[in-house]
């Protein structure tokens, strides 16, 4: 019997998504038990079954009866029984039919037009954010971190101007974003705060989101008395909805909305650096732009992972669960799965179908993914025009995380 690989470990991904690792899962063990143990500081949990096989992290997705998001939330490790109550307030933990009534009330702010009129506005912001990287390349034998110099400020600066954040606080979005997002990564997360009895802090837990969650509120109260077209605005002045939910709106807004694309960009900057001849075709119109820009999200997921809990005793590849057990779906492994999608480990940038589940699934599937495809479309676009040249300069610095697949430095050669 094939052994059962460890891909819970968030440490191995700082050398690359264990691919290798996911096939034998996919193969041989596709509802696989994961020892959750004591890594990074963090405690050792109860183990979850590890789903690797497209067809059943879409049945997951799907099935929000049976695996549920409200139970014990999203993430991998359980959150403090203490915190449980206050996590569950946020749109993505949660079950229809509260989910589904959040979800309409923030879809409101998300209108076609608004986003659409922002393109101009992302379209301008790439080709400023690679002209200076150009610029600083020629003073540096032609290399520069794409990540430093233009992915991270792209990805903020677009989402700031969406909720409609003052240019100086834009910071601070994503001081939030590395301490929530990053927070298994000492170079992101910082030192890490500890409870009374020495054990580290949730990053989620209220007592470490009490400064976004003001901000939030100072800032709806502006946008109230200073309306603007802008997404805060339209929450702020939405009478359907609690503070205590536009609190949770903003951060998840902040945090999901900032590193679906913050992941995602340097991760499609990558992969079209490793393949000139797929960059080529891209660049002289052989591939179609929208179609390049699903297959780079099939290629580099910008989420590896996300949790369900099971609301009744189950069965899933035939494996007996039971009801309180943790069930993780790993969107990276569906994505080459060799039953679905022909050839799973070459980039084709013209593949279609294309059923990957990058953007999840069911109920819970990303609310901005039309937004992250624009701002992926307006980047990769301007890239092409500014950056005939695209060479890896040394391996990229990725972030220690089992649940974020995050480029923290991405040397290129342009010029």
């Amino acid at each position: 019997m094939t052994s059962v690989p460890d891909v819970f470990d968030p440490r191995q991904y700082a050398a690359g998504v264990p691919y290798d690792a996911y096939r034998v899962l996919r193969d041989h063990h596709p509802v696989a038990r994961q020892d959750e143990h004591e890594v990074l500081g963090w405690p050792a949990g109860p183990g979850f079954w590890a789903v690797t096989r497209h067809a059943d992290v879409v049945r997951v997705l799907k099935d929000s009866a049976t695996y549920s998001s409200y139970i014990g939330a999203t993430q991998i490790r359980d959150p403090d029984p203490d915190d449980l109550p206050f996590i569950r307030r946020m749109m993505l933990n949660q079950d229809p039919p509260g989910h589904g009534r959040l979800r309409r009330l923030v879809s409101r702010a998300f209108t076609p037009g608004r986003i659409e009129r922002f393109e101009r506005v992302a379209q301008e912001r790439a080709r400023t954010l690679l002209a200076h990287a150009l610029e600083a390349a020629r003073t540096a034998d032609g290399t520069v971190d794409l990540v430093g110099a233009v992915t991270d400020d792209y990805a903020l600066l677009n989402l700031a101007d969406l909720l409609g954040v003052p240019e100086a606080d834009r910071k601070l979005l994503l001081h939030w974003t590395q301490r929530v997002i990053g927070y298994q990564d000492p170079d992101e997360a910082g030192p890490q705060v500890l409870d009374g009895q020495g054990r580290p802090v949730n990053p989620r837990s209220p007592a470490m989101l009490r400064d976004m969650f003001d901000y939030a509120r100072q800032l709806a109260a502006h946008k109230r008395r200073f309306p603007d077209d802008d997404v805060m605005t339209t929450l702020a002045h939405d009478a359907e909805l609690a503070e205590s939910e536009l609190e949770m709106f903003f951060f998840l807004l902040t945090v999901a909305g900032n590193d679906t694309v913050r992941s995602a960009a340097p991760g499609g900057l990558l992969a079209l650096a490793e393949h000139p001849g797929s960059y080529e075709r891209l660049r002289t119109g052989n591939a179609e732009l929208p179609a390049a820009v699903d297959e780079l999200l099939r290629w580099h997921p910008p989420v590896l992972t996300f949790r369900r809990t099971a609301a009744a005793d189950t069965e899933l590849a035939g494996r007996h669960i039971r009801a309180g057990d943790k069930v993780v779906v790993f969107h990276a492994s569906a994505n080459r799965d060799e039953r679905v999608f022909t050839d799973p480990d070459r980039l084709d940038l013209s593949r279609a179908p294309n059923p990957h589940v990058s953007f999840g699934d069911g109920p819970h599937v990303c609310l901005g993914a039309h937004f992250a495809r624009l701002q992926l479309r307006v980047l990769y676009r301007e890239a092409m025009r500014a950056l005939p040249v695209l060479r890896p300069a040394g391996p990229p610095e990725r972030l220690v995380s089992n649940f974020i697949n995050g480029i923290k430095s991405l040397p290129m050669q342009v010029t």
